[in-house]
């Protein structure tokens, strides 16, 4: 779709879609959690694992980002019946949907750090 060539219908469902990718993307863990998990998919993967390979990240919120990402269809979890019980998450085909966004986001990110390196670079001299 051609966002330029809509009609002021087509505008407020792309303006709702964009919403609805922001409330899904928010916030700086998702992206982190679905990209590790992406990688990781030939792998038995369990919460612990991911909190502590993503630095920074608090169970608290490890927790309640993979509950949003589950009820998005972008993870499942399999929980093992074990003492203690172990909770093993994967990235579903919808969320490996989204790598080829995050490939794009990554390639941004990178030309624009490269782009503001050279500004401060240029600047200090």
């Amino acid at each position: 779709m051609d966002p330029s060539k809509g009609t002021i219908g087509d505008c407020k469902e792309l303006m709702l879609s964009l919403r609805d990718f922001g409330d899904i993307w928010r916030g700086k863990w998702k992206i982190q959690i679905i990209l590790y998990l992406s990688i990781n998919k030939d792998k038995t993967i369990y919460f612990t694992q991911i909190r502590r390979d993503i630095p920074g990240i608090s169970s608290k919120m490890l927790s309640k980002e993979l509950k949003e990402l589950e009820i998005n269809r972008l993870v499942s979890r399999i929980v093992h019946p074990t003492i203690p019980v172990k909770v093993e998450y994967l990235i579903t085909a919808h969320g490996e949907s989204f790598a080829p966004v995050a490939e794009t986001m990554i390639l941004w990110g990178l030309q624009h750090r490269k782009l503001i390196l050279g500004i401060i670079a240029a600047l200090n001299q």
